[in-house]
């Protein structure tokens, strides 16, 4: 008896041990742990993560290379369309649709007329229409403002309105502002007379600014041209250089604006 019931025990006994043993084998298996579950989804959400901070910055690198080449081929062909359409009219009544005659056309019709004001007849009509445009009341005053604009950029160096770059200390110490030398007066007084340049600061863009009367010693006149100076106000400071140079005046005081002899009082 004693023998039957030990084998009915070993019996039972086995295939417990070996259940035993598979759910240990299945319990012990790291891909069923709590912190192999865990750690799945966490490192899937890093790893999406980078992902989008790579795909974002290089989208952002696209945007700020594409960017300015968009906004320059627009303007450009909008630039072309306005030009073109001022005489393609004309060729399209001839029969004659090709585009870009029109722009063509518009390009030698200005530098012919370059050429022709550039003459006495030319500079006579000129005046003569000045003369008309000065009589309107409105009209004027909106000529008077172009032509000082236009005059500023003019390539002809006798009647560039700008004379030369200034920096000078505005509005307080230890603050500049970018201006331009449009002339020089003296200026009398009882004890003596005293030499200043007539300095145009821009403050909205280049046609609204500020005139300021400064003595020519208190102007530091950087290494700048002109159209340099207007390219960094129009642009907002973004073109300036990263380093400025103040030149001596003596050197450039005499060819550009004209050094004007001080009379004693």
């Amino acid at each position: 008896m004693g023998t039957r019931e030990m084998d009915r025990d070993l019996e039972r006994l086995i295939p417990l041990s070996i259940t035993d043993n598979a759910n240990c084998s299945k319990s012990s298996s790291p891909s069923d742990s709590p912190a192999a579950t865990a750690a799945a989804p966490a490192g899937n959400e890093a790893l999406g993560k980078v992902i989008r901070s790579w795909a974002w910055k290089k989208f952002m690198t696209g945007c700020v290379i594409l960017l300015p080449l968009a906004i320059t081929f627009y303007i450009t062909w909008w630039f072309i369309h306005l030009v073109d359409g001022f005489f393609s009219p004309i060729y399209i009544h001839l029969g004659m649709n090709i585009f870009g005659l029109g722009f063509l056309t518009s390009i030698t019709f200005i530098f012919l007329v370059g050429v022709f004001m550039s003459s006495w007849v030319g500079a006579s009509l000129l005046a003569l229409g000045e003369w008309f445009i000065k009589k309107m009341p409105l009209m004027s005053y909106i000529y008077a403002a172009s032509k000082q604009i236009s005059a500023a950029i003019s390539p002809d160096q006798t009647s560039q309105a700008f004379k030369e770059v200034a920096i000078v200390r505005h509005p307080r110490i230890g603050e500049y502002a970018i201006g331009f030398i449009t002339s020089t007066i003296i200026l009398r007084k009882t004890s003596g007379a005293e030499e200043l340049c007539c300095v145009y600061v821009p403050t909205n863009h280049l046609y609204l600014g500020d005139i300021f009367l400064i003595n020519s010693k208190d102007i530091m006149r950087p290494n700048l041209s002109v159209r340099e100076g207007i390219e960094i106000v129009i642009s907002g400071g973004m073109s300036i250089p990263k380093v400025l140079t103040i030149v001596d005046t003596q050197f450039i005081l005499s060819p550009r604006v004209g050094k004007l002899t001080v009379p004693q009082v």
